[in-house]
């Protein structure tokens, strides 16, 4: 299904249901009913993150009359995210505990370099909008950016975009970038199934559509030269172990836990893309269960697995391109400090 989905969005076909029509009465009816539970209690305001990280990184400085920070010879990394409320950070009430502060944070430890923050998402956002932020990032009068991070994919799932066209905007918002020469890092559709007040037999769908879309889109951004991470664990076994510690007020947001979860699976891929992960770690550990799979199988297993990253291999195989699934360990991120305000 993951890799008609993506054929689909990249040959131009049209939407492939995810949902037969004699469930939708019931279905509706448990709709109205978690949308009673989903989302009370909770802030609209997103805390604004936006600023440089690593301050306080061996070297750094303020550059001369030119507002930016960076170790001499050196300049700072640059870091934006793109998606929707959860690339945002909504649900959390401090800049420090949006998944962006976390990264940038994390980065610059890794880095021992300052990091520029950027984030362009905005809640609500379905990936259709992902054209506009991917103009608003490369029509800045600023350095394109080393590393992307694009969030998305919920709000495709509850607002029943067709898969197809969902990962076909997603796909050329990470080529445009790539083309722009920044790395992009995607973090796949979350596992909806997860959501407290989501009742059976909606959970179960909404669980399968979420894996069906990141598996597609894992698929779609492979092709263009980014990579993927499962963000099951974002709503997933883990919030669905501990819901009150890890969903915010609304039940439906993270909370700052929950948040630093998701940024532990996805640093260390921000950090290979840029060079940064020792070279031994690159290489497929057999231990850990990875190795080279058929892309479509790649993407299949990564959807029911949060944590696992995806990246493109060789261009053709026996049954078509070949990636690398990797399920890297994760890092603790470190708690992020108020940044500086950026130039």
């Amino acid at each position: 299904m993951a890799r008609r989905i993506a054929a689909g969005a990249a040959y131009g076909g049209g939407g492939v249901g995810l949902v037969g029509a004699a469930a939708v009465g019931l279905l509706l009816a448990e709709v109205r009913m978690a949308r009673r539970h989903v989302g009370n209690g909770g802030s609209d305001r997103v805390p604004t993150a936006d600023g440089v990280y690593g301050w306080g990184s061996p070297g750094s400085r303020e550059a001369e009359g030119g507002g930016t920070y960076g170790i001499p010879g050196e300049p700072p990394l640059r870091l934006t995210l793109l998606g929707d409320s959860t690339a945002a950070g909504q649900g959390v009430h401090r800049s420090g505990q949006t998944p962006g502060a976390l990264l940038a944070s994390g980065l610059a430890a890794v880095a021992e370099r300052p990091v520029v923050l950027q984030n362009v998402a905005l809640p609500g956002a379905q990936s259709d909008d992902l054209d506009r932020q991917v103009t608003l990032v490369l029509s800045a009068p600023l350095p394109v950016p080393d590393v992307c991070v694009i969030m998305i994919g919920a709000n495709d799932v509850t607002h029943r975009m067709p898969p197809t066209r969902s990962v076909r905007h997603l796909s050329a918002a990470v080529r445009r970038l790539r083309t722009a020469g920044a790395e992009v890092v995607v973090g796949t559709c979350p596992d909806l199934g997860t959501i407290e007040p989501v009742q059976q037999p909606l959970r179960w769908l909404a669980r399968r559509a979420s894996r069906q879309l990141a598996a597609a889109q894992t698929i779609g951004v492979v092709a263009q030269g980014g990579r993927t991470v499962s963000l099951g664990d974002l709503l997933g076994p883990e919030f669905e172990a501990n819901p009150r510690e890890l969903f915010g007020p609304d039940n439906y947001h993270p909370s700052a836990e929950g948040y630093a979860t998701a940024a532990m699976a996805i640093l260390p891929t921000v950090c290979a893309v840029l060079g940064l992960w020792p070279a031994e770690e690159e290489r497929p550990d057999v231990s850990r269960r990875e190795g080279f799979l058929p892309v479509a199988r790649a993407a299949a297993e990564a959807a029911a697995e949060a944590g696992t990253e995806v990246t493109a291999a060789m261009p053709t195989g026996p049954r078509g391109p070949w990636a690398l699934l990797k399920r890297r360990r994760r890092r603790r991120v470190p708690e992020a400090e108020s940044a500086a305000p950026s130039a």
